[in-house]
Order: C-alpha cells, then sequence, then structure tokens
C-alpha cells in the first residue's frame, strides 16, 4: 500500500512539472524571440534593443482581478524602485486591449509605467496561449531567468528579490 502512494506521489510530481512546462512556449534559459511594441505615438520599441538590461514583462488586463492586485506592487516595489536605472526596463503589455481601454484604466490608477497594447495577442502567443497575469523577467543577454503566471503575494516578493539580485551584478 505505501510504494502504491509513493508511487502515485511522484507521478503526480512529474505531471505537474510537465503540465507547468507545457504552459510556457519560451523555456527558462531560453532566448526570447524578437517582437517589439508600439507606443501611443506610433514608435517601435524593438526588445533586441533592450539587451544588455533586465527586462521584466508582465502581461495583463484592465479587466483581469488579480491583475488588479499585482499592478499596485508592480508601480511601488519594482517601477519606483528600478524604473528610472538604465539597466533595467519594465514592459507592461495589456492583452487584447487597445489604447480606447488603456487611456482610461491608466488615468484611474495613476500607473506611470510603460503599458503598451498586445491587441491581437502578437506578444502575448510567443510566450503563452492563455492565462494571467505572467511575469517573464530577462537576463542582460537576452534570456529568460524567472517566469509566473497568476498572482501569489509570496511570488511576486520573490520576483521582487530576484529582480534586486540581477540588477545588483
Amino acid at each position: 500500500m505505501e510504494w502504491k502512494k509513493i508511487s502515485c506521489t511522484v507521478l503526480f510530481m512529474v505531471a505537474c512539472v510537465f503540465a507547468q512546462a507545457q504552459e510556457w512556449k519560451v523555456p527558462l534559459k531560453g532566448v526570447v524571440p524578437d517582437f517589439s511594441v508600439e507606443t501611443k505615438t506610433g514608435d517601435k520599441i524593438e526588445i533586441k534593443s533592450l539587451r544588455g538590461k533586465v527586462v521584466l514583462l508582465n502581461f495583463f488586463a484592465t479587466w483581469c482581478p488579480p491583475c488588479r492586485q499585482e499592478l499596485p506592487r508592480l508601480q511601488r516595489e519594482i517601477w519606483e524602485k528600478w524604473g528610472k536605472r538604465e539597466d533595467f526596463a519594465v514592459c507592461v503589455l495589456a492583452r487584447e486591449e487597445g489604447w480606447d481601454k488603456l487611456d482610461p484604466f491608466i488615468k484611474s490608477t495613476g500607473y506611470t509605467f510603460p503599458i503598451y497594447p498586445d491587441l491581437k495577442r502578437g506578444v502575448f502567443g510567443l510566450f503563452a496561449e492563455s492565462q494571467i497575469p505572467r511575469n517573464i523577467l530577462i537576463d542582460r543577454d537576452g534570456k529568460v531567468i524567472y517566469q509566473s503566471i497568476g498572482y501569489e503575494e509570496a511570488e511576486f516578493t520573490q520576483l521582487i528579490h530576484i529582480i534586486k539580485a540581477e540588477l545588483d551584478k
């Protein structure tokens, strides 16, 4: 009986690891695919132009309750702390939302970090099929060093510690 319990536990753990791996199109230590985002003025920012910086990608939607919990922390504990650093960039992407939704959202929340529309999931689709919020931390060489799905207070605190450690290198 004990052997069956152990076997079931091991199988469950393997299934969980496999399921987590399937949720990301770019694995940990994988190189971030090329993409660009468009600013409100129509300028394009290419991800490859951010090489040499630590980059935080955040995918959210204005209607998403966990996103609304996470973004105030992103503003206070990440953007206000490191946003002016030359070696750090934040790129917050609104999945399936354009400026018509983003402008009133930004005005009502007072967020000052860079937010860009990802109306057709062009960027989101490079990394995943579903589920937000998502965070992806990219090192100076353009490799993924951290990924998270959903919002949990402890997990977000861990992300902050990893960002700090990367910036202190």
